[in-house]
């Protein structure tokens, strides 16, 4: 008997619920290469899974995709482990992907779209964390140089502040609960800390958030109208608080493309400067997620936000775009590339020198980011993934005293979905 013809046989057993026999004899057939080695592996793992040792399968499934992450079956098999567990967030994602394969059939196709609405009944919680340090060449976003005003005496002129170098440990915690009220509804709450501490302490921000209210649920989608809040120091001084409500949407349009809306409203209360500053921020953001391959997606953003303060001149609207391509690459490396492009359009005049004259100007800025994460699932760490993120910022505007470059790089430990 070959090889090939062993596999096979293997292979019939384990449709067939013959876990002992099958075992034997792939454990027993000497390690190959290419295609047999990857089904023999794959086999394997079903046979773990069939044991619910999930957690052995999915090592397995694991392995496999490292080396071969366009395999969307064993995506598919690796979901249905992570569904076992309660590991939900985790299967979702890999459903996703495992749907734009092209090998599979029409019933696992459709039992994906089946497994994904299960996947919404279940989510219940979710607790993410991210640890990391990342120095940054412009922790102030200033401009530097020399800023100077004809006078009739003579050029007068003032030095700007200049970019600040810093190192920051950022830290971020949060979750989501789900309270099950009826099959499809749902109360969710969620709260979160976000951190940059910094060697230079004037800089250090820390931002708190809650949010809390029903969600509905069915096939293909879900809503969520929360009531959030949020406080934020600066420097280790109140900033400001927030309050206000959320409403977000996702759907699901065919088996590849998903997307959403997030429609939001805060009310601002700022500890310094409020009479210039209080106000209430409006945002309207979209997105679309593409599965290209089962290994390579694309996610599109785009929205609008309006910050409506006190001050006209401090008031604004803030149009933006994004997209971001990840792929799950072999030998366990992944990556994300995304550029985002913001406007900033101030609705008075403020007082400036331009052209070494003093002038009343109305703010008009542009801002470019470029981000690069890089990671490698095979540095895996109690289910985090070292991550380094690198990123470039510039920002145009016609007023040359707020353009600045900063550019920064951040290790990071991500959850490994």
């Amino acid at each position: 008997m070959s090889v090939l013809d062993a596999v096979k046989m293997a292979g019939a057993m384990v449709d067939n619920g013959e876990l002992d026999n099958a075992e034997k004899i792939l454990t027993q057939i000497p390690q190959m290469g290419g295609a047999l080695e990857i089904e023999r592996w794959f086999l394997l793992g079903r046979i773990a899974a069939y044991r619910d040792n999930f957690d052995d399968a999915i090592k397995i499934y694991r392995t496999i995709l490292d080396a071969y992450p366009d395999l969307a079956r064993v995506r598919f098999e690796l979901a249905i482990c992570y569904m076992k567990i309660g590991q939900w967030y985790r299967a979702d994602y890999q459903l996703r992907l495992a749907m734009a394969g092209e090998d599979l059939s029409e019933d696992v196709r459709q039992m994906m779209n089946y497994y994904r609405y299960l996947v919404r009944q279940n989510k219940n919680w979710n607790i993410y964390f991210n640890f990391g340090a990342a120095p940054d060449n412009n922790v102030n976003n200033a401009t530097g140089g020399t800023e100077c005003i004809m006078t009739i005496f003579g050029p007068m002129c003032r030095n700007l502040i200049e970019p600040e170098s810093a190192i920051g440990l950022n830290f971020t915690l949060g979750g989501d609960y789900e309270f099950r009220l009826a099959d499809q509804w749902r109360w969710k709450s969620e709260a979160g800390v976000y951190s940059n501490i910094y060697n230079l302490h004037d800089y250090d921000d820390i931002y708190l958030y809650f949010g809390t209210g029903p969600r509905y649920i069915w096939s293909r989608g879900d809503v969520w109208l929360a009531g959030i809040g949020s406080r934020r120091w600066y420097g280790w001084r109140g900033y400001n608080w927030g309050a206000g409500a959320r409403l977000n949407m996702n759907y699901d349009f065919t088996r590849r493309v998903s997307g959403g809306i997030s429609l939001q409203y805060s009310a601002n209360q700022y500890d310094y400067y409020g009479e210039y500053l209080d106000g209430g921020t409006y945002s309207a953001n979209a997105h679309v997620f593409y599965s290209i391959t089962p290994n390579i997606y694309a996610i599109l953003r785009g929205g609008i936000t309006r910050e409506d303060a006190t001050s006209d001149t401090y008031s604004y609207w803030q149009p933006s775009v994004s997209i971001g391509v990840g792929a799950e690459l072999p030998y366990g490396f992944g990556i994300f590339l995304q550029p985002m492009f913001y406007w900033q359009n101030y609705d008075a005049e403020q007082f400036t020198i331009k052209n070494a004259r003093p002038a009343y100007v109305v703010e008009r800025d542009f801002s470019q980011r470029y981000s690069l994460s890089v990671s490698n699932n095979k540095f895996s760490v109690m289910g985090f993934v070292p991550t380094l993120v690198f990123s470039y910022t510039r920002r145009d505007s016609n007023m040359w005293q707020r353009e600045y470059d900063k550019w920064s790089v951040e290790f990071t430990l991500q959850q490994r979905f």
